[in-house]
């Protein structure tokens, strides 16, 4: 029997066992298809001449069936490959990772344990993105795994790139760092309870809901203004290693706009940068979001006392708090709220290490308990510069920043004085400018707020 009939044999082979596993279905297929070929034909017949006026003849054709185990072999030789992805978890062994992403591999495990450059997949903070690339049988052969780099310097500009890669020879891993690239992306979301939880329902970066409050921070009191339904747009720049967003956290981009609905109330931020080079935020309208006092001393954090009456923690008697207290882990950045001179900077009785800073209108700031001063007397800071950092030094049960505003030496509430603080005007030679970039992206907000908590490219 020559390759043509071992061919053909073996098709008919293949026929005959789909009759006798699936009789049912061939059947009704049978039956479905001669009723289409009757209808055809009688279409076909009531409107076409009759058939036995028509000329008939006879033709003749030889045809060579290809050479079908050929084709199997030449298949053959292309191995299929699996690709896979997914986050390493504080929990990872080498077995556990490459289990959860298909690869079944022994020798790529005991190269992930024992190999002085792969080991850095598994060691440091969890979260790293690792994708996979395996053959059929689950054999590694390439991983890559793209994380924050180790140099804080680095953090939001840059990101880790481990390889690990078969050849010739057996596994090889090299490291190196490359540049984070960045895409603008659109989202939106509706408020049930807070703030992060609606950004994390649309899938937004924790590092974009920050900016959020930070940008209509003297619009909105997020601490007590955020309504239930209150709604917000925002576009974006997402960063991207390799083109994959980014997971870890305080390595986004900028919010270019964005949108908020509080209480019915519609506010909006545009990023702006002026013909000196300096960017802020303006609303749609041209005026400036940034004013003369920041509403907070650090990114957004949580209030544990307000600017109200309280029962002090340690003489246990109620009392005016005369500023307002920001929980946060000792180390925290502080920042000052506005341009001003460093009139005091050292230890002060029940405040610790504090700093106070002198700003125009007869108006100061006080920063206390902190666990470092940058900063010394004298010295002239901008708004948004960093002093020193959250303790818990002085009268402190625990970790936060004490911080107070005074107007004419009487301590005042701070996000009353932010909000009511005059505003910074753009120019009117920026304003054409200006005006052109808010019209496009209007209409990204807009487009935005049709997504309905979600996030897209």
């Amino acid at each position: 029997m020559d390759s043509a009939e071992r061919s053909l044999a073996a098709g008919l082979a293949g026929v005959q066992r789909f009759v006798a596993t699936h009789p049912r279905s061939l059947t009704a297929a049978v039956a479905f298809a001669l009723a289409g070929f009757g209808a055809t034909a009688w279409g076909i017949a009531t409107q076409g001449p009759d058939a036995a006026d028509l000329p008939r003849r006879l033709v003749t054709e030889m045809v060579t069936p290809e050479d079908v185990p050929a084709q199997l072999e030449a298949l053959a030789e292309h191995e299929l490959e699996l690709y896979r992805s997914d986050l390493t978890r504080a929990s990872d062994t080498a077995d556990s990772l490459l289990s959860r992403l298909g690869v079944s591999d022994a020798e790529a495990a005991a190269f992930l344990r024992r190999d002085p450059v792969a080991r850095r997949l598994l060691e440091g903070r969890a979260g790293k993105m690792v994708r996979v690339v395996t053959g059929e049988t689950g054999r590694l052969s390439e991983l890559v795994a793209r994380y924050a780099p180790a140099d804080a310097k680095l953090l939001g500009t840059h990101f880790t790139r481990l390889t690990v890669r078969r050849d010739a020879v057996g596994l090889t891993a090299a490291v190196e760092t490359d540049v984070l690239a960045s895409q603008v992306r659109l989202g939106s979301g509706t408020i049930q309870s807070s703030l992060f939880a609606a950004t994390d329902e649309a899938r937004i970066p924790d590092n974009v809901a920050s900016q959020l409050a930070e940008v209509f921070s003297t619009d909105i009191d997020f601490h007590r203004e955020l309504r239930r339904g209150d709604t917000f747009s925002v576009v974006y720049e997402a960063l991207t290693a390799d083109g994959e967003p980014i997971t870890w956290s305080n390595a986004g981009g900028r919010v270019v706009a964005a949108e908020f609905v509080n209480k019915g109330e519609r506010h909006s931020a545009v990023w702006f940068t002026d013909e000196q080079g300096k960017g802020g935020y303006y609303d749609l309208e041209g005026r400036s979001k940034r004013r003369a006092f920041l509403a907070s001393p650090m990114e957004f954090s949580r209030v544990t006392s307000g600017f109200a009456m309280r029962l002090h923690p340690i003489l246990n008697q109620w009392r005016q708090h005369k500023g307002v207290d920001y929980g946060a882990p000792t180390g925290t950045p502080v920042r000052s709220v506005g341009d001003g001179v460093v009139s005091f900077a050292g230890w002060q009785n029940g405040y610790g290490n504090v700093v106070e800073i002198e700003h125009s209108g007869n108006r100061s700031t006080v920063y206390a308990h902190l666990s470092r001063i940058d900063v010394h007397k004298g010295q002239r800071v901008d708004q948004g510069a960093r002093i020193g950092a959250v303790g818990s030094t002085g009268w402190a049960t625990g970790p936060h920043l004490h911080f107070e505003v005074k107007v004419a030496g009487q301590q005042r509430n701070p996000i009353t004085i932010a909000q009511n603080s005059e505003a910074i005007e753009l120019s009117a030679a920026a304003r054409p400018r200006f005006a052109a970039l808010a019209a496009g992206l209007r209409g990204q907000l807009e487009a935005a707020g049709t997504l309905g908590g979600s996030v897209a490219e």
